[in-house]
């Protein structure tokens, strides 16, 4: 099939949609769930996923990335959790955002409704392939996935259980169709496809969106990498602290919303260290420190490894047990630190001084700030919206984890009785 054949089918589909009730909408999210659950699928998607891996490892990825695109029978479980939940949620499709009455008689009414034909472009993660499904399906969008090739046969056999579930429900199998040539050319081409495809959001790394941006003539909404920041004021609680940044750097370090850069207050330099290091033993953590944290780190007698840290440090998404660390004066030098260097993602504040905190949440320019908590929480499901496409960090009328609402675009309806205008 041609990638034109595959955005006519993607319209046609994209037209049903538009007729199911959110009713009928939520069974097909709800029996999607119960098809990834079964052994059988569990066991095609596994397998496949294990093809990926040995692939992947064979290439040399490391492990951060591994960790990525490795599924596992509660991951499986966890997409089609993702799935009820959208199931669960309000359809924002036929909303009303705005209603009024002119003087001249004429009724307007906006209302949201879906884009039409979304394109997802992605890399190593499979569980984007069932997650893009649910909500632009919800949304009554087709869909149009081109994954990355280290995860095709993954994506492949995730798309199979959601095309049958389609077929099983009545409803178009073309509400959903995965790209299975990922090379350049064809994505070159999707991004050239205003005629069929409505919207456009990459989500991966730097190269892959920045490329996006750059060469697509079909709308772009973008998502960003994640250089994200945890600053510990002078009045923080040092033990909160602690664990906030250990599972900020640790708990995944191949995802987006990991802390990469430490930001710390003078005044509590040398005892948070103590803690940090100590904490930060159980992970291989490798510090790279400006020379008032370095001397600190090393007083401590940790055995973390210790380098001193150069400027491309502070703008650097390791996506791996690194942490660069800054020593700060102030909020204000946090603040401003932060602005310079981070990708507008996820940052986090932990203090007791609600002055401070204030400062920190109005003055840092990022989608999603946090005061005494990890930026792990920059998530779809954990925001509550089921599962996400992606996370915003531009400033139109999506940022931050995109949920259903940011899958939608607005109509305006006109009554009228005869009205002409002068």
């Amino acid at each position: 099939m041609t990638l034109e054949e595959t955005g006519q089918r993607a319209v046609k589909a994209s037209r049903c949609l538009i007729s199911l009730t959110e009713k009928q909408k939520n069974e097909v999210l709800k029996r999607a769930a119960e098809n990834l659950r079964t052994q059988e699928a569990q066991r095609k998607i596994l397998e496949a996923n294990a093809q990926d891996l040995c692939a992947a490892r064979e290439r040399g990825m490391k492990e951060s990335l591994l960790d990525r695109l490795q599924l596992t029978g509660p991951r499986i479980c966890a997409m089609a959790q993702g799935l009820e939940q959208i199931a669960g949620l309000k359809d924002p499709i036929g909303e009303v955002l705005f209603d009024t009455v002119r003087p001249n008689g004429l009724h307007i009414v906006q209302t949201r409704v879906p884009f039409g034909v979304i394109g997802i472009i992605y890399e190593s993660r499979p569980n984007v392939t069932a997650d893009a499904f649910g909500l632009c399906f919800k949304t009554g969008n087709a869909v149009i996935l081109r994954g990355g090739s280290d995860c095709l046969a993954s994506n492949i056999a995730i798309t199979a259980v959601l095309r049958q579930t389609l077929a099983e429900c009545g409803t178009a199998e073309d509400a959903v169709q995965l790209l299975e040539d990922t090379s350049r050319e064809t994505v070159r081409r999707l991004m050239r496809m205003n005629e069929y495809v409505d919207l456009l959001i990459p989500r991966g790394g730097a190269g892959l969106i920045r490329s996006v941006v750059e060469n697509s003539t079909v709308p772009v909404i973008e998502t960003g990498t994640g250089n994200c920041h945890v600053y510990v004021d002078a009045a923080a609680d040092l033990n909160m602290a602690c664990e906030i940044v250990f599972n900020a750097k640790t708990q995944r370090t191949g995802v987006c919303n990991a802390c990469e850069s430490l930001l710390i207050h003078e005044a509590v330099l040398q005892p948070f260290l103590e803690k940090l290091c100590s904490r930060l033993a159980e992970r291989p953590v490798e510090l790279r420190c400006d020379p008032e944290a370095l001397a600190a780190a090393k007083r401590t007698g940790s055995a973390l490894p210790l380098l001193a840290a150069t400027e491309e440090d502070w703008g650097e998404e390791y996506l791996d047990y690194i942490l660069s660390v800054k020593t700060v004066g102030s909020v204000s030098e946090a603040v401003s630190h932060i602005n310079r260097y981070n990708t507008r993602h996820s940052e986090t504040i932990v203090t007791e001084d609600e002055t401070a905190a204030e400062t920190f949440l109005n003055g840092v320019d990022a989608a999603v700030v946090y005061w005494n908590a990890s930026t792990r929480f920059t998530d779809g499901f954990e925001f509550g919206f089921g599962a996400e496409i992606g996370i915003s960090t531009q400033k139109l009328h999506a940022r931050g984890p995109m949920g259903l609402k940011e899958l939608t675009t607005t109509k305006y309806r006109v009554y009228g009785h005869g009205q002409v205008r002068g």
